[in-house]
C-alpha cells in the first residue's frame, strides 16, 4: 500500500487561498466609495441581467467579484436571512455588520472544508447611516475574514493599484458625479501606466444606497440617460430619483448559470 503524501495544514491553507485568489482577480473590479449623501457602488459590467451590485434590504447592498454561481447563492442567502430577521424581529435589527457576520462564517466554513473547493467570491457589504459617520462598509474575502473599510473599497482584478489611485483622490464630501467620476477613472486607468480606456455607460453597472431617499428603501439603480449625463458632468442629473424598474432582486430567483465575471 503507498504512502498517503502529506500536505501540511499551513501549506493545504496557502493553497486553497492561492487558488481562490486567482479566481477572483480574473473578474473585472468593483469599486465602492462614500459621497455627501450616501455610498455609491460602480462595476464593469456589460451584462444587464448578471448583476455584480445588488439590493439586500432597505439600507443594505451587496456587491460582489468571482464566480456569478457562488455569489449569487450567497446573496440570496443574505435577503433571506435579512427578511427572516427582519419579519422576526424588527427591521432595525437587520443591520450590514450582522449579515457580514453570517457571510464570514459561511465563508470560512467552505474555506476549511476539506470536501469542497473555496469560493472564488470576494464580497462587499455596506450599509448607509444617518450621516456619513455612521455609514458602514465591509469586505469579506474567501476565508471568511471581515475587514472594516472606511470611505473607499476595491473587489477584483487590479484591486490594490485602483484602491492606491482611489486613496491619493478620495474626499469627504464629494458630490455623487463626483464620486462616480473618480469610480470610472479608477477603474479605466491601465495598471502597466498604459493610456486609460473609455468606459461607456454600457460597460458600468452604478448604484447607490442614497440617505436622502424619503423612502425606506435607500437602494437604486442609475441607468442609461441619467448615468451617461453623470458620467458628462451634468449635476443636474443627480436630483432624478425616478425608481428603477427592476424592483428588489427576490430570493426565489434561480441563478442563471455557472459563468466568471
Amino acid at each position: 500500500m503507498s504512502t498517503p503524501f502529506y500536505v501540511s495544514p499551513q501549506q493545504a491553507m496557502a493553497d486553497r487561498a492561492e487558488y481562490a485568489r486567482k479566481g477572483i482577480a480574473r473578474g473585472r473590479s468593483v469599486v465602492v466609495l462614500t459621497y455627501a449623501d450616501g455610498i455609491v457602488f460602480v462595476a464593469e459590467n456589460t451584462s444587464r441581467a448578471l448583476h455584480k451590485v445588488s439590493e439586500i434590504y432597505d439600507k443594505i447592498a451587496f456587491a460582489a467579484v468571482g464566480r456569478y454561481n457562488e455569489f449569487e447563492n450567497l446573496r440570496i442567502g443574505g435577503v433571506r436571512y435579512a427578511d427572516l430577521r427582519g419579519y422576526t424581529y424588527d427591521r432595525a435589527d437587520v443591520t450590514a455588520r450582522g449579515l457580514a457576520n453570517v457571510y464570514a462564517q459561511t465563508l470560512g466554513t467552505i474555506f476549511s472544508s476539506v470536501g469542497e473547493k473555496p469560493y472564488e467570491v470576494e464580497l462587499i457589504v455596506a450599509e448607509v447611516g444617518r450621516s456619513n459617520e455612521d455609514d458602514q462598509i465591509y469586505r469579506l474575502t474567501p476565508d471568511g475574514s471581515v475587514v472594516d473599510e472606511k470611505n473607499y473599497v476595491v473587489v477584483g482584478g487590479n484591486a490594490d493599484s485602483i484602491g492606491n489611485y482611489l486613496g491619493q483622490r478620495h474626499r469627504a464630501g464629494f458630490s455623487l458625479t463626483e464620486a462616480i467620476k473618480v469610480a470610472v477613472d479608477s477603474l479605466a486607468r491601465d495598471p502597466n501606466g498604459g493610456s486609460p480606456r473609455a468606459l461607456t455607460p454600457d460597460q458600468l453597472e452604478v448604484a447607490v444606497l442614497d440617505r436622502q431617499r424619503f423612502q425606506q428603501r435607500k437602494f437604486k439603480r442609475i441607468l442609461g440617460g441619467q448615468l451617461a449625463r453623470l458620467l458628462d458632468g451634468d449635476q443636474s442629473a443627480e436630483s432624478d430619483d425616478s425608481d428603477d424598474t427592476e424592483g428588489r432582486e427576490k430570493p426565489a430567483v434561480t441563478p442563471p448559470g455557472d459563468s466568471d465575471q
